[in-house]
């Protein structure tokens, strides 16, 4: 009887989030005559057709997406299996591909980075930047080990482990008049001032969620890819943001910005590792949180000096 192999279903695979034989071989790095002949095999085990090949392009059949989405399951065990005979030894020895969103990375990472070679030196640490919504893909497909993102973060086969609550502050534009003693009640925050990372990021998600009087009407249409440019427009006087506390000692560099705590209980993010349930490597990635947290110190907070704390609650920001 001839058995279907991982390289056959590696290939499908391929060819199944890329809808298109030129792009899957070089996915998987071979020609595109030897990909079609190994798709073509694997129809012949199987009894049917996987793909639809169409002279606008290829799609797949029924069969097919039912085939793919068995295939990615199977993939991503062969690779738990692998990872378990390489990494059932030492501690966090090896590589590990982490991902970790953008609103977290450049703040986080030079402090973990040095954390991580003094405790755990033979660990090779290979990351991935992006959105979390292509990292919890590129997660479930086995293409990534563990990720760092704001939490919770859907998914039945995923498994979370929160690390530590990173606060949010009103960013304003500084002047002589603003009080910075006191805080915010984030109902308060004009939603036409508001300035938003574009869509995909979770931190616009967040920031709409906590400022509840924001009109949809009012909203601008704004968005940016990146807080440093956001944190200009602020410093310029085009409007206001939140921030999170993490990034606010990279962020606030310019005296024109003001940063202003909310109201009790204070807007926050939990930050967390995300992992596949079916992961061998379960102690590798508690033993990365523990660094972070120890990165981070003693008490856990995501800044070295935390900002002022300012009182006089009950009244609200001129934003």
């Amino acid at each position: 009887m001839t058995m279907i192999t991982l390289r056959q279903l590696r290939y499908f695979d391929a060819l199944a989030r890329h809808l298109h034989f030129g792009r899957a071989s070089e996915a998987v790095a071979v020609s595109q005559p030897a990909l079609s002949m190994q798709i073509r095999e694997l129809e012949a085990i199987l009894g049917v057709a996987l793909v639809e090949r169409r002279p606008a392009g290829i799609r797949l059949t029924a069969e097919g997406q039912e085939i793919a989405r068995r295939a990615r399951r199977i993939l991503s065990e062969a690779r738990d299996l692998l990872d378990y005979g390489r990494h059932a030894g030492e501690v966090l020895s090896g590589p590990l591909r982490l991902g970790i969103i953008p609103s977290i990375a450049p703040y986080l990472l030079p402090r973990i980075l040095p954390a991580l070679t003094r405790a755990h030196p033979q660990a090779e640490l290979q990351l991935r930047e992006t959105l979390t919504q292509a990292l919890v893909g590129e997660l479930q497909q086995g293409e990534l080990d563990v990720i760092l993102a704001a939490l919770p973060v859907a998914g039945a086969d995923l498994e979370t482990h929160a690390l530590f609550q990173d606060r949010f502050l009103l960013a304003v534009q500084s002047r002589p008049d603003l009080d910075e003693r006191r805080r915010v009640d984030p109902r308060d925050v004009d939603g036409a001032s508001l300035l938003l990372l574009e869509e995909g990021h979770c931190l616009r998600d967040q920031a709409l969620n906590y400022c509840e009087g924001l009109r949809p009407a009012a909203r601008t249409g704004f968005g940016a890819t990146s807080l440093s440019t956001v944190m200009q427009m602020v410093a310029a006087g085009y409007g206001v943001t939140l921030l999170p506390e993490l990034c606010a000692s990279v962020e606030v560099r310019d005296e024109r910005v003001a940063l202003l705590r909310f109201q009790d209980p204070q807007p926050q993010r939990t930050v967390g590792l995300v992992w596949r349930r079916s992961s061998p490597r379960k102690r590798d990635f508690e033993a990365l949180g523990a660094c972070i947290l120890a990165a981070l110190g003693p008490a856990g907070q995501p800044l070295p000096s935390p900002v002022a704390e300012i009182f006089a609650p009950g009244s609200h920001a001129d934003a």
